[in-house]
Parts: C-alpha cells; sequence; structure tokens
C-alpha cells in the first residue's frame, strides 16, 4: 500500500476496532469482567480465531500487513500514555514499610513459575512435541518459563485502576511487585534471546541500559519535569509538549534496550511532580491516549492469536496442564511468599490473584519469541490460552473475595482491605 492507500485503510480499520471494542467491553463488564478484558476479547474476536475463519475476504481487506503496522503504532502511543498515567497514580511511599512483602513476592512469584515452565516444557517436548525442530531444548523450556512468569503489568494496572483498588494496601503491593516481575521477565527474557543468537549483549544492554537509565530520570529528567512544572512562565501547552517529548524518548530508549517501552512509561509517571500544573497536564493527555490509542495495542496482539490448532485433543489436554502449573506458579508461590512476609491472609491472597493475570505483556513475549524463531505454532497456541485463562479468572475471583468477606462484617466494620474495592468497571 502507498500512503495515500493507507490511511483511509487506517481510519476504516479504527473505526470498526472502537466500535467492537465498546460492545465487547459493555458485555464484559455485565459478566462482571473489567472493560480490559473486552479489548483483549475484541482483537481475539477480529482475528484469524473468529471473523478470519468466518469471514476470511472481510478480514484480510479490513487488516492488510499495512494497517497493522499503524494499529502497531498506534497501540504502543496509547499504551505509552496510559502506563504514565498508572505510574502517576501509583505512590511510591505507599509500599515504603513493605519491602520485605515486595521483594518476597517478586522473588517467589518469577523464580516458582519459571521453574515449573521448564518443567511444562520438557512434558509438552515429550508429550505433543511443542518444540520447534532446530531450537535448543534448553532455550525452548527457559523461553516457556520466561513467558509462564510473566505479570500483565498493563492489564494489571487497568484492573487496579478500574476497580478503585489504587488506595488498597492490596492493590499498591500488587502493582508494585507486577512492574518489578516483568523487569525481572524481560531481563531474563534478553537472557534467553541472547542464548538463542550466541551472544551476551542482549543481557548486557539490558542491564546496563536500565540502570542508565535510571539515573538520568533521577539526577536529570525529574529536575527538568520540576523546573517546567512549576514556572509560572511555560504556559499549559507548553508543559504537554516537554511531558510528550520526554514521555516518548523514555519509551524510545527502553525499547531499544529490550525493557519494553511500559516501563519507560512508568517510571517517567513515577518520577513526575505531583499538583495542580501536573494534573492538568494528565487531564489533557490521558482521555484520547486511553480511549482511542489503548483498544489498538490490544486488538493488535488479538490479530496474531490463532486457536484453530487447539483443535488436537492432546494439545487441548497439555494446555489446560499449562493453565493448572501457571495459576499454581504465580497465585500460589505469590500468595505463599505474602504470607511468610507477615501480610494478612486476605490481602496475601488477593496480591496473588491480581499478579497471577498475564494478559497480553505475554502474548507481547511470544510475538517477540516467533519473531525470533524460538517459538512453534503450537506453543504460541497453549500460552496464548494460558494468557486468556489466568487474565479473565482475576476479576471472577476478585469479585467472589469480595462478596464472599463482606458477608462476614456488617457495613460499619469493613475491614480496609475493602474500603476502596469497587465492582468491575465501577
Amino acid at each position: 500500500m502507498t500512503p495515500t492507500e493507507a490511511a483511509p485503510a487506517f481510519f476504516l480499520a479504527v473505526v470498526v476496532i472502537l466500535a467492537v471494542v465498546r460492545l465487547v467491553s459493555a458485555l464484559a463488564v455485565k459478566v462482571g469482567q473489567p472493560p480490559v478484558v473486552g479489548e483483549m476479547i475484541s482483537g481475539v474476536l477480529l482475528g484469524p480465531s473468529l471473523l478470519g475463519l468466518v469471514l476470511p475476504d472481510v478480514q484480510a481487506a479490513l487488516f492488510p500487513d499495512t494497517v497493522r503496522t499503524l494499529l502497531y503504532l498506534g497501540g504502543q502511543i496509547g499504551l505509552v500514555i496510559y502506563m504514565f498515567g498508572a505510574g502517576y497514580e501509583f505512590r511510591v511511599g505507599s509500599i515504603k514499610d513493605s519491602a520485605r512483602s515486595v521483594a518476597a513476592v517478586s522473588a517467589a512469584g518469577t523464580v516458582v513459575p519459571l521453574a515449573l515452565g521448564v518443567g511444562v516444557s520438557v512434558l509438552g517436548a515429550s508429550w505433543v512435541g511443542i518444540l520447534k525442530p532446530g531450537v535448543s531444548p534448553v532455550v525452548s523450556a527457559a523461553f516457556v518459563g520466561v513467558a509462564i512468569a510473566i505479570t500483565a503489568f498493563p492489564m494489571l494496572a487497568r484492573i487496579i485502576t478500574e476497580r478503585g483498588l489504587g488506595s488498597t494496601r492490596f492493590g499498591s503491593l500488587a502493582l508494585a511487585c507486577g512492574a518489578l516481575d516483568d523487569v525481572l521477565a524481560w531481563i531474563l527474557l534478553a537472557v534467553v534471546l541472547g542464548m538463542h543468537a550466541g551472544s551476551a549483549g542482549p543481557v548486557v544492554t539490558a542491564i546496563g541500559g536500565g540502570v542508565l537509565f535510571a539515573l538520568l530520570v533521577w539526577l536529570v529528567v525529574r529536575r527538568v519535569l520540576v523546573k517546567t512544572m512549576a514556572s509560572p512562565r511555560v504556559s499549559e501547552s507548553q508543559r504537554i509538549l516537554v511531558t510528550a517529548m520526554i514521555l516518548f524518548a523514555a519509551a524510545w530508549f527502553t525499547d531499544t534496550i529490550g525493557l519494553y517501552a511500559v516501563f519507560g512509561a512508568f517510571v517517567i509517571g513515577i518520577a513526575f511532580p505531583r499538583g495542580e500544573a501536573a494534573d492538568k497536564v494528565l487531564a489533557k493527555m490521558m482521555p484520547l491516549g486511553q480511549i482511542v490509542f489503548l483498544p489498538l495495542f490490544f486488538t493488535y496482539s488479538g490479530l496474531n492469536t490463532r486457536f484453530a490448532l487447539l483443535a488436537d485433543p492432546n494439545l487441548l489436554l497439555f494446555a489446560v496442564v499449562c493453565v493448572v502449573v501457571a495459576v499454581i506458579g504465580k497465585l500460589g508461590a505469590s500468595w505463599g511468599a505474602a504470607r511468610l512476609a507477615g501480610e494478612p491472609q486476605p490481602i496475601a491472597l488477593r496480591v496473588g490473584v491480581l499478579v497471577n493475570a498475564r494478559g497480553l505483556m505475554q502474548l507481547i513475549a511470544l510475538n517477540v519469541g516467533l519473531a525470533a524463531g524460538i517459538v512453534s505454532p503450537a506453543l504460541f497456541t497453549v500460552l496464548v490460552l494460558v494468557a486468556l485463562v489466568t487474565t479473565i479468572m482475576t476479576s471472577s475471583v476478585l469479585g467472589w473475595l469480595d462478596r464472599r468477606d463482606r458477608r462476614k462484617y456488617s457495613a460499619d466494620q469493613l475491614p480496609e482491605f475493602l474500603l476502596s474495592a469497587q465492582p468491575a468497571g465501577k
């Protein structure tokens, strides 16, 4: 496609996506799921798993390769803006006294599912032949472990904010643990890619670049932002411009070093000064990014999802095993670590439920592995199912826990961990 041909095709695709997303998200809310789950499912429905199966010509006409590239770029804009807002809402002070719990949960929530993922990969290799020919079994096993250890950090942030959990202790803990989990997981993914390529370059780049980025934000960027927001000579439009330039520069840098753009955006959000001027900047930037561009990110990932391979009974059974192992490894290990760190049972259980959501961060990792030639179509399909199931179950289990615990207390005796919890979509 030429640019003049791609533009109208892109606009049409966006209209279709936004219409389907609104419809499916409304239905998701009615059944107790947050709107973000509807956005994730919408992408699957518009992809080869449904639309491509029923109306392949329509699907191909709506989403040719050129349009998919544009959807990816638009989705990245939405994701970066949203994660900037999530970082702004996150309060480091809320977990200052919980460093032990965050470290324990993140360590357990990464190491245990990583080890179980390696084990299930070995099982799958001999059972259903999920490994891709020509790829080292060690590399394949390590990749599966990393994919299962990942938390859907952007989706976790959306679930927490959409349910009004940001001010709760377990919401803050889960967000901090999810961020740390995914930093560790993306570093490990860089290690796996380095193993596959026979080079240590990706690992050195990710770790060294991450340290450099943190130092730059703390020593330079934070001061620039403080002066920009505080100066009466800087107009609101200029503040938005400076913020956007810094935000996209951070996203570029962390994407380039292999830690993914969302972490650069989240860190800038944390470092962003608080105050009336900053609130106005976010009020102008967030709506368009969240309502229009962010659904393109979820839809783009869903367009790469295929479920036809699950018609094989052995592969479907193996997928069920993977789901069970993933839940035990992430939810179970995180809950156990939180309890050992001294967290009360209701908080520990909710933290485990929240970080268990894989969402599209796992899908992104899978697409990275697919592009690198590590993942077979069968393995890709199985791990996509893991991502979907573990994400969809999050709000359902949280809702059930809230209803169960509310029955234990009268309205004027609700414990602190329930005070800000709201039903999905509220």
